[in-house]
């Protein structure tokens, strides 16, 4: 099998590396490319070109315009990425057989409620990223390609950047911190992300009637400060953990720290249908970020 992998080097694109080579031979793609290919979201006319050189028989787009608050100020540039590039994969896709998959989030939805979101639930983003985002899906599901959308949030990796990793540096900086506890979701490791598309790709291609889009999210839910504590709590305990100065991490409304894009309150996801489709046990949160702490501390 031939897959197509886009954003190799992000969090999820990484993993994916490891992940998706026992099912065949992965042509893996940055942004800079190649001499022959186009990795570039911000090109799709050469994304276009790539899939029709390569004829995959799997895209995998792990890549996409990700800084939700510059997003605010560069809304084309951010449409270009997020919906213009899956829009042509997607076309191409159609053209050439191939199954497209393709990674969304949870900032499709207006964070209303309390109650996780199912897949069929009504979008409504609030910034710019959620809209592009949700252009994006509706490009795929309305180019007719055999589709794989996966829905997710607040993802996390060893590799990269990531809001643990932040905590950890102001911990050891700082005796005061404060988040905001006023957004509820899960933490996500991009390797379970990898994982559970490994998972999933053989049996779509098999049984082409479990296409389609659903929820990825490790099990349970925390807020951003409830997740920062645990976090600090959880690698002040590890051997070589070096000295923190922190002291107290304070609970604040989302009003008290303000940013250009609104976030949604409730990223909870709805995973049933992924768990009930594929018959999968999804961990619970604390299991990925205890071990992604365990390995970078």
């Amino acid at each position: 099998m031939k897959i197509l992998l886009l954003g190799k080097t992000g969090q999820v694109g990484w993993e994916l590396q490891r992940s998706l080579a026992p099912l065949g031979v992965v042509t893996a793609l940055d942004r800079r490319g190649t001499d022959a290919l186009c990795g570039d979201l911000l090109d799709p006319d050469g994304l276009a070109a790539t899939v029709r050189k390569l004829q995959p028989q799997v895209i995998v787009n792990a890549a996409a315009y990700t800084a939700v608050d510059q997003a605010e100020s560069e809304p084309e540039v951010a449409a270009r990425a997020n919906a213009e590039a899956p829009a042509a994969l997607a076309r191409e896709a159609a053209a050439c057989g191939a199954l497209l998959v393709h990674y969304s989030t949870d900032y499709v939805f207006d964070g209303s409620g309390s109650a996780p979101w199912r897949e069929d639930d009504a979008p409504g983003p609030l910034n710019v990223y959620g809209r592009t985002k949700l252009a994006g899906e509706q490009a795929i599901a309305g180019s007719g390609c055999r589709h794989l959308m996966l829905r997710t949030g607040w993802v996390y990796a060893a590799h990269g950047h990531n809001f643990a990793k932040t905590m950890l540096r102001l911990a050891r900086e700082r005796e005061r911190l404060t988040v905001v506890d006023d957004q509820w979701g899960a933490p996500v490791g991009a390797e379970l992300l990898a994982d559970v598309t490994a998972q999933l790709l053989p049996r779509v291609l098999a049984d082409p009637g479990k296409a389609g889009t659903y929820h990825v999210a490790a099990a349970g839910e925390t807020s951003w400060h409830a997740y920062a504590q645990h976090v600090v709590d959880f690698a002040r305990q590890l051997p070589g953990a070096g000295d923190f100065r922190i002291r107290e991490i304070v609970p604040i409304p989302s009003s008290d720290y303000p940013l250009p894009a609104r976030r949604p309150h409730n990223s909870r996801l709805d995973t049933g249908k992924l768990r009930a489709t594929f018959g999968l046990t999804l961990p619970p949160w604390q299991a990925g970020v205890q071990r992604m702490l365990t390995e970078i501390t």
